[in-house]
């Protein structure tokens, strides 16, 4: 028994470390590699010999602060306010470019709220990359969820023995292996603001009523347009992983319910949901990385624009290292996005842990 265990051992461990190697030669050592670089100020060609910086990329993009500005008066001491009445607030330039306040040197404003009279201002080193910070996040909480939903929502609907289903699940998985260069093309053409097919399908929709959009052109919708085609695109995907968890649940619990006169909702909850927890784990993860890594859809649809409405981490990463020539500031980036997504999916892997 010892010497088959021994053995069987050596197999797992033979199919297992060409694995374990192609994982440290592309994932491990280039982290590392990154690592390093992102303590340097390399650039990619550069007269100037690197040398090391320490931490201080990581504080040119992750020093934020809040300063408040107090509304500006005359000699006589009233409230100054300009043509529509509102009150003038010192220029937050004065204050980042003055010598008596060096610990603001070289920050810019990134947004303020009103606190009374007073105005709150935020500020930060790099307001880029805040900007791509809070659309990476925003983007993952929105995209997640709503994909994760919507793919079981098909995944149940094609689970069912009936004629033609097949056409169906084809149909929801096409999108997927489009190429997402080709997807966000199209979808880029349906948003155009002039002719594109969303605006004249509303305008047909209201009877002439619907005001054409530039869905990408627009910084309130630029980000949104973006979710949704990214939703529509990969939802197939997840649908399929779904359909195989479904695949896997005993029909037995299933007519056990129904003898037991469960109704749907009841069937779903206490049968199909606890038998899918090992596939909702894996979906989550995998849909929450796969959101980090946005990058095709924003350098072919918006270039991160319009006003930086849509950076994106991934987008500012490649846009420094390559773009800028910046290869420290983009190894910055990639080490800050690494630790955001490990901490997250730690954190969802410890939430959906199994409390039995």
């Amino acid at each position: 028994m010892a010497s088959r265990l021994t053995t069987s051992n050596r197999a797992g461990w033979g199919f297992a470390i060409p694995g374990f190697a192609l994982i440290a030669i592309f994932i491990v050592l280039p982290f590392f590699f990154a690592f390093g670089l992102s303590l340097t100020d390399q650039r990619l060609v550069s007269p100037n010999p690197t040398r090391y910086v320490g931490l201080d990329n990581y504080r040119e993009l992750l020093d934020v602060t809040v300063i408040t500005l107090e509304p500006q008066r005359d000699e006589a001491g009233e409230l100054i306010r300009d043509e529509d009445g509102n009150l003038e607030y010192p220029k937050v330039r004065d204050i980042t470019r003055s010598d008596d306040y060096p610990q603001y040197s070289g920050m810019r404003e990134w947004f303020r709220w009103q606190s009374g009279q007073n105005a709150k201002v935020v500020i930060a080193s790099d307001v880029v990359f805040m900007k791509a910070l809070v659309n990476t996040l925003v983007f993952v909480m929105v995209v997640a969820p709503v994909q994760a939903g919507l793919a079981l929502v098909l995944a149940l609907l094609i689970n069912q023995r009936i004629r033609g289903i097949n056409i169906f699940r084809t149909i929801y998985f096409m999108p997927v292996v489009v190429s997402i260069v080709v997807v966000s093309l199209l979808w880029r053409f349906i948003y155009s603001g002039n002719d594109g097919l969303l605006n004249n399908l509303l305008d047909a929709l209201t009877f002439g009523a619907w005001q054409p959009i530039d869905w990408l052109g627009n910084p309130s919708t630029a980000l949104g347009s973006i979710m949704a085609m990214s939703i529509w695109q990969a939802v197939g995907f997840h649908m399929v992983i779904w359909l195989s968890g479904l695949q896997t649940i005993s029909p037995t619990l299933y007519e056990a319910a129904t003898i037991e006169g469960a109704s749907g909702w009841q069937t779903f909850r206490y049968v199909t949901w606890p038998g899918l927890r090992n596939t909702a784990v894996l979906i989550l993860i995998v849909i929450t990385m796969q959101a980090f890594a946005v990058f095709a859809q924003i350098n072919v649809m918006t270039s991160g624009g319009p006003l930086d409405s849509t950076q994106t981490l991934v987008f500012q990463a490649v846009v420094r290292g390559y773009g800028k020539q910046d290869i420290s500031g983009g190894a910055t980036i990639s080490v800050i996005l690494f630790l955001l997504v490990l901490s997250i999916s730690l954190l969802q892997r410890w939430l959906t842990r199994d409390r039995r």
